[in-house]
């Protein structure tokens, strides 16, 4: 037994300097692996284990699956966002930034076990089903969520079109498990949508930067300045979960002064440290031409409201912090998402990959919003209970906020909804299930930045403006 452990270990580590051999990182990632020597210590336990599951388990594995376990395993103990991407998950990535993809339309990460709705994608089946930020997903159809892997999480909410899929949930603020069954689809993510307010104001809604976010963003402004000037536009980008880093610097970029810098990122590698201005060549990807040469010159010095709220996540939080920090526009809402870290997909063998968090985001003033997120300039409440928003703070394992060292000391401690209550039954009554309504007179914050642009006083609370008035005394 012990030969043939050192047998399998040795084959394991002929495995490994294969794989090490065989990685089509960048250039850049090539230097630094040459920079640091490979730990062997760590290598020789690392095959030592990989024997011990060829010769011992109960089971025959194959190697390409204890390889690729070990990728992934190391990948997602560095933080939520890095990650192994097999050829179906590559080919997702690769498709979704298009604006067409197979699932459900849900943003998704892992808290105490279970998987965690960071934002629904507007106009999706999750959307339509009322999922909402912070929902905690505990069983998808009868299987239990708890000791799945989220990357097998995502996969079983994968499938064929029109098949469906029952998800409970536990959200906080409900005494019990909500249960809803949603139809998968193809999803087709209209990133950009647009209405005329009322004659001289306009509202653009980005749900998600893809690749032709900027363009189509172009077309709507146009659209809405056909009707003559605006005295006011709400830029809405709640529950954006961000997308492509070029459409947020695009987008920025038409709303400011030619080569106005708009974010900036800071890594350990030289390609990780770069300025993005608001200049074509840092928001154009296929032409030379310059798309937001047709917008009106009116459009840099229009009044602007910024709608955010915690389901806002990196490339919305860019465009946020940008128009905020050159006062360009009053950012209005709740607290963004705080994911400011950058990932870089690094192409393997097979048509596989590796997406790795390699530098975080600054706004113009040097703000970090990793794990912080973009303070609104005025608050307004979204109507949900504290808890029920989730932050990229409350993720586990969290690449921390460099400029705060002792956030995570400092760190409230916020409460686990409970996975089951003793004796519960998934809740048929679907009434908490409703699906959130944009620029609508049921719409709070929208209202409220109308308001704002109109001069009139904002209510910050829908509570303070369903609270009745105080008793008349009476008049004898």
């Amino acid at each position: 037994m012990p030969s043939k452990l050192k047998q399998a270990s040795l084959v394991a580590v002929g495995v490994i300097a294969g794989v090490l051999l065989s990685l089509n990182f960048s250039a850049v990632a090539q230097r630094e692996t040459s920079r640091f020597p490979l730990p062997v210590d760590e290598l020789r336990s690392f095959a030592e284990v990989f024997g011990a599951i060829k010769s011992g388990y109960v089971e025959s594995v194959e190697d390409k699956k204890l390889i690729n376990g070990a990728i992934n395993g190391m990948l997602s103990d560095l933080d939520p966002h890095s990650a192994y991407l097999d050829q179906e998950a590559f080919k997702e990535l690769q498709v979704g930034t298009q604006g067409e993809f197979g699932g459900l339309g849900i943003e998704v990460g892992m808290e105490d076990g279970f998987v965690k709705v960071v934002s629904p994608i507007e106009d999706t089946p999750a959307f339509r089903a009322g999922l909402k930020p912070g929902d905690l997903i505990i069983k998808l159809d009868d299987t239990p969520v708890k000791g799945m892997s989220l990357n097998d999480a995502v996969k079983r909410m994968r499938g064929k079109p029109k098949s469906p899929i029952r998800l409970t949930i536990v959200r906080k603020g409900e005494s019990k498990p909500l249960e809803v069954t949603l139809i998968r689809d193809v999803i087709r993510v209209q990133s950009v949508k647009s209405k005329l307010i009322e004659p001289g104001y306009g509202w653009v809604r980005i749900s998600q930067f893809q690749e032709f976010t900027v363009e189509n963003m172009v077309k709507h402004i146009n659209g809405l300045y056909k009707d003559g000037p605006l005295k006011g536009l709400i830029l809405d980008l709640r529950n954006d979960p961000g997308g492509l880093l070029n459409g947020a610097v695009g987008v920025s970029a038409a709303f400011l002064p030619a080569k106005t810098l708009v974010v900036s990122t800071d890594g350990r590698t030289e390609d990780a440290r770069r300025k993005f201005l608001a200049s074509p060549e840092d928001y154009m990807r296929r032409s030379s031409d310059d798309i937001l040469k047709s917008l009106p010159a009116a459009i840099k010095t229009v009044p602007m409201v910024v709608l955010v709220n915690s389901g806002s996540a990196s490339a919305s939080e860019i465009v946020a912090g940008a128009l905020q920090d050159h006062k360009r526009a009053t950012v209005m809402g709740t607290q963004t998402f705080g994911k400011g870290s950058v990932q870089t997909i690094m192409p393997l063998g097979n048509n596989t990959a590796i997406k790795l968090t390699t530098a975080r985001y600054y706004t113009p003033s040097g703000r970090s919003i990793q794990a912080k997120g973009i303070v609104p300039d005025i608050n307004v409440d979204d109507g949900l209970p504290t808890l029920a928003r989730v932050r990229e703070a409350d993720l586990d394992k969290h690449l921390s906020n460099d400029q705060d060292k002792d956030a995570e000391k400092n760190k409230p401690v916020r409460a686990s909804a409970p996975a089951t209550a003793p004796g519960a039954t998934p809740n048929p009554d679907e009434k908490a299930l409703i699906p959130m309504e944009f620029a609508t007179d049921k719409d709070f914050q929208f209202q409220q930045a109308l308001n704002h642009l109109k001069g009139r006083p904002v209510i910050t609370s829908q509570q303070t403006a369903k609270a009745p008035e105080p008793a008349q005394p009476a008049k004898n």
